[in-house]
């Protein structure tokens, strides 16, 4: 007798229907996901701008208990996304299958691939922390607190890098991965709409075309607007910082250097009207130019920190914090700190102001990053894909924090910043870095690169998270524009971060991020189940000579 899993298998479910309205303004649009998605966003803004102290006081109250309570679910989720991701793409015949027909080819070329995903990922959070995290970590992390090194030290620079890989490595790309994985996969191979319930249609087939689905897609575009949210406002934050050291006015900034409230509004207008321009003209053409010339930009900027910043110092430390990171990755993603002894409660609360943090922010960042890396990834085996979007742009961040953030960290060991960089704000840390390092003509030219990098930066992931929300809403179609709703989505994320950063500062959104992505963290983790049991399933039906793809599919029912 036959194993269970020697037994025939039916064809994988290739239709997953999605009512949308057939006319007016939400032709070809999802009600049952829009319509509730911006009526949230809406109540969230509403509630911020005309309540704020009563919405400063239960997210704060909020925050506390969630990340209290589920500190560990993120911990041990986000290692478990890793695993998933390596085992897919290193097991031969999981490795082989493509996200797409057999004999589709990649839409874009390697270099427009990794510009984009890089781009959209994670490239405004890279120019703000690739000093401000380095240096963090200098001045605080678990050894230091324990007592075993000195602060600002130079021990304590290989355990800052440590924990900077940590945060900026696997763990972001491999959430990133699982999600766009179990998204294209089930889209391109077997014909699901390119949206986020369809990663879950391996598991519960028919049931994601009803009310579950679009609960599903709801919490997705609100975890999208709260995620990208978080990163305008860093974003914001340091492109003001260096509009004012480019020396544009004293209005910048008000008196505790902190980003005015006209600053903040003018940047908006500026940045995301440019995003809904850009997300108009669609991904083949707006976001890949934009995330072209991003890729040209950091390049020449990370060039001018390797000649005349602490080049080798910053290849010293990649070629050190990789084998250190290494070494250390099992036990510091699987460490949960719980408070027990002298230094227990400063341990736990470094690891929630950390780590627990920045798994909530990928988290959260996912369905945006997923579905758009999924959108750009057709054709790509799923080792190619899992292996390029983790490995390369985790090593394109490590390259920034080093030679960046190493140079920041050399220039105050050697008494040269003399202090006047640790004591920046952590969106003003890159610019004076410029100042110490350059002259002041130079440094004022270079600054003014990185605010235009910041600039694309800025629109790229804007433009890009609203042509998937619309995406989403629109029950995974892609062709149309749909003018009205990609304004109002621009408009909607610059109110959230507008009234977040005026009202309540950049720790307002982060709070909102974090409650936000609670709810889709769940989803995150039974996509991971998802995309194994349907590559298994495949592998199944590959053995026994069943399609696997909707062409298959559609060509079986024809002989029938």
């Amino acid at each position: 007798m036959s194993s269970e899993s020697d037994a025939p298998i039916a064809p994988p479910l290739v239709e997953l229907p999605i009512n949308t309205h057939d006319r007016g303004f939400y032709d070809g649009f999802s009600r049952a996901v829009t319509i509730p998605s911006k009526i949230i966003v809406s109540l969230l803004i509403m509630w911020a701008i005309f309540f704020p102290v009563s919405a400063s006081e239960t997210l704060s109250a909020a925050n506390s208990t969630i990340i209290s309570s589920f500190a560990g679910w993120y911990v041990y989720l986000v290692a478990v996304l890793v695993v998933v991701c390596f085992l897919l793409a290193l097991w031969p015949s999981s490795g082989r299958l493509k996200i797409g027909a057999d004999g589709d080819e990649p839409e874009f070329g390697r270099f427009s691939w990794f510009a984009m995903l890089f781009g959209a990922g994670i490239g405004i959070g890279m120019l703000t922390y690739s000093t401000g995290e380095p240096l963090a970590h200098f001045a605080n992390n678990p050894d230091i607190i324990r007592g075993t090194i000195e602060p600002l030290s130079a021990e304590a620079i290989r355990p800052a890098y440590s924990y900077t890989f940590l945060h900026w490595g696997l763990a972001a790309w491999a959430t990133y991965a699982l999600v766009g994985l179990a998204i294209g996969y089930v889209a391109y191979r077997r014909g699901l709409p390119l949206t986020i319930r369809s990663g879950l249609a391996p598991l519960f087939g028919l049931k994601m075309s009803g009310i579950w689905g679009h609960v599903i897609d709801i919490v997705a575009v609100v975890a999208t607007i709260l995620g990208v949210a978080v990163t305008m406002g860093f974003g914001v934050e340091q492109f003001v910082a260096g509009l004012a050291r480019l020396g544009l006015g004293d209005w910048l900034l008000d008196p505790d250097g902190s980003s005015s409230a006209a600053a903040v509004i003018v940047s908006l207008v500026v940045l995301v009207g440019a995003s809904t321009i850009s997300a108009l003209s669609g991904v083949g053409r707006g976001i890949k130019w934009l995330s072209n010339l991003n890729m040209g930009l950091s390049f020449a900027l990370l060039a001018l920190f390797i000649v005349v910043g602490s080049g080798l110092l910053g290849f010293e430390l990649l070629g050190v914090g990789l084998w250190d990171y290494t070494r250390t990755i099992v036990p510091n993603s699987l460490t949960l700190f719980d408070g027990a002894g002298p230094n227990g409660p400063a341990l736990v609360q470094w690891q929630l102001d950390w780590s627990v943090f920045y798994w909530a922010w990928w988290i959260a960042f996912a369905p945006f990053v997923g579905m758009f890396i999924a959108r750009i990834s057709r054709g790509r085996s799923i080792r190619e894909y899992v292996l390029g979007v983790i490995l390369v742009p985790s090593l394109m961040c490590f390259t920034w924090m080093t030679i960046v953030g190493g140079t920041a960290i050399d220039l105050e060991l050697s008494g040269v910043a003399g202090g006047s960089i640790v004591g920046a704000g952590i969106s003003d840390q890159l610019f004076a870095t410029l100042a110490v390092l350059l002259s002041p003509g130079v440094a004022s030219v270079v600054s003014g690169l990185v605010v235009l990098l910041l600039m694309t930066y800025l629109i790229t992931s804007a433009d890009s998270a609203i042509l998937i929300v619309n995406t989403i809403n629109g029950a995974g179609d892609t062709s149309g524009q749909r003018r009205r709703h990609i304004v109002f989505w621009g408009a909607a994320l610059a109110f959230v971060v507008g009234s977040m950063l005026i009202l309540g500062g950049i720790d307002a959104i982060r709070i909102t991020m974090i409650i936000g992505a609670l709810p889709f963290s769940v989803v995150v983790a039974l996509m991971a189940i998802s995309i194994v049991k349907a590559i298994v399933y495949d592998l199944r039906r590959k053995k026994h000579g069943v399609p696997t793809t909707a062409a298959g599919c559609a060509d079986l029912a024809a002989t029938k």
